[in-house]
């Protein structure tokens, strides 16, 4: 960990973090919530050893990259340019990418737009989905947490009457789960989880301070327009297709499998409508936080991949 180095990029106005290690060519990890750059740690040094050079940003408004005026407004078109720019920044014509959760929408949104500079892709917890205008989570209970999450206010006061570091345990716990979280509707999220519950085994409590200094710095306002209220945006591209190498990572136990439909999306091959050349990969006992919980598999997957694609 202590040769990971950390820099600061003026990227469209703002300061954004970034952690960085390696050299050869390079490969850009984008995080999820609630993660931060931090969340990559353990593959970051994994692609340094395999002959890779790991950017690791911490997204506009996380971790310890620069909060914008009115983080309400935060677009994925904007973490989109912003990827960009910061590929310029570096100089690099063309990188491979690596996503995680909503991480993961950026890096298709990126891929759609910029695909002559990308050399392939690499997505966890979340496939190729397409966006529209007509696009829904209607089909979702009203008490799951996304749809309490959209609801503008709901979270602040939820969150609210715990500290950060709570928040973030909560929420690591629940994300653990393989099964949707719900709550009833004279329940908030944050009830659904017992005090009691210990931090799963792979995230430790210096894992937990961690993210609890960061997001105390940052708060959670970004975060909680992008993903959750922004989920819905719109690419405005008709009919996409995603025409880079490309792998999918799944813990066969991520909630998110339990999106409506979205596992038989991923498992009858459909999102390789959008993705055609795709590898799926799904790790036994695997959850959402994958890459975390397994990471010497996931290395693994993710080296191999990158390997084969390197001319």
């Amino acid at each position: 960990m202590e040769m990971i180095q950390h820099n600061y990029v003026t990227i469209r106005g703002l300061n954004l973090h970034v952690a960085e290690i390696g050299t050869g060519p390079a490969v850009v990890l984008l995080h999820g919530f609630p993660g931060i750059w931090y969340s990559w740690r353990h593959q970051m040094i994994a692609l340094a050893n395999a002959g890779f050079r790991a950017i690791s940003p911490d997204f506009r408004g996380y971790g310890l990259s620069q909060v914008p005026a009115e983080p309400e407004k935060t677009t994925f078109q904007d973490l989109a340019d912003d990827l960009l720019d910061l590929i310029d920044s570096f100089q690099l014509p063309k990188v491979f990418l690596v996503g995680k959760n909503f991480g993961a929408r950026v890096v298709f949104r990126f891929a759609l737009f910029h695909q002559d500079r990308v050399s392939g892709l690499v997505t966890m917890g979340l496939p190729f989905m397409p966006t529209g205008p007509d696009a829904s989570l209607d089909s979702f209970p009203k008490g799951f947490y996304m749809m309490r999450w959209r609801e503008p206010g709901r979270a602040e006061a939820d969150f609210g009457r715990f500290d950060i570091k709570t928040v973030l345990k909560n929420i690591f716990i629940l994300f653990t789960e393989s099964e949707l979280q719900v709550a009833r509707e004279d329940q908030e999220i944050m009830d659904l989880v017992d005090p009691s519950t210990p931090l799963p085994p792979w995230f430790s409590e210096e894992d937990l301070e961690y993210h609890a200094k960061l997001y105390e710095k940052s708060g959670f306002r970004t975060a909680l327009q992008l993903p959750y209220r922004g989920w819905l945006e719109y690419d405005g591209v008709q009919d996409p297709r995603v025409n880079v190498p490309s792998l999918l990572i799944m813990g066969e136990k991520d909630y998110a499998m339990k999106f409506g439909s979205l596992g038989e999306y991923i498992t009858s091959g459909m999102v390789r409508i959008y993705v055609p050349d795709l590898e799926i990969n799904f790790v036994p006992e695997g959850n959402h936080f994958v890459q975390e919980q397994f990471p010497d598999k996931v290395n693994h997957l993710l080296v191999a991949f990158l390997r084969k694609l390197i001319k």
